[in-house]
């Protein structure tokens, strides 16, 4: 079994910073590609950022220059670091994982999802 737990999200102010973090945790051989995505309501779920193993990233246009994705290979952890946080960046946050596991397959996996408020 391979679980995705994020954490840190909350109601910020606009302008206001918030760093996320998503832990991957299980039968885990191998860890590529890592990364963050949300759903505003009403609105269909969209790419924020995401991050390959190598390192190499990509974002969205309406977050890039503000967020930051990351990653501790060690820890099995991805994070996302926003800052200047408009409202709307108000969604649901959601990791995923493209995960090598002990199924002996590679598997897309994604967490629970966090809030994220953005409000004055």
């Amino acid at each position: 079994q391979v679980q995705l737990v994020e954490s840190g999200g909350g109601l910020v102010q606009p302008g206001g910073s918030l760093r996320l973090s998503c832990a991957v945790s299980g039968s885990i051989f191998s860890i590529y590609t890592m990364g963050w995505h949300r759903q505003a309501p009403g609105k269909q779920r969209e790419l924020v950022a995401e991050i390959r193993s190598g390192g190499s990233t990509i974002y969205a246009d309406s977050v890039k220059g503000r967020f930051t994705i990351s990653r501790d290979n060690a820890e099995n952890t991805v994070y996302l670091s926003m800052s200047s946080l408009k409202p709307e960046d108000t969604a649901v946050y959601y990791c995923n994982a493209d995960v090598f596991s002990s199924a002996l397959r590679i598997r897309n996996y994604w967490g629970q999802g966090t809030q994220v408020t953005v409000s004055s």
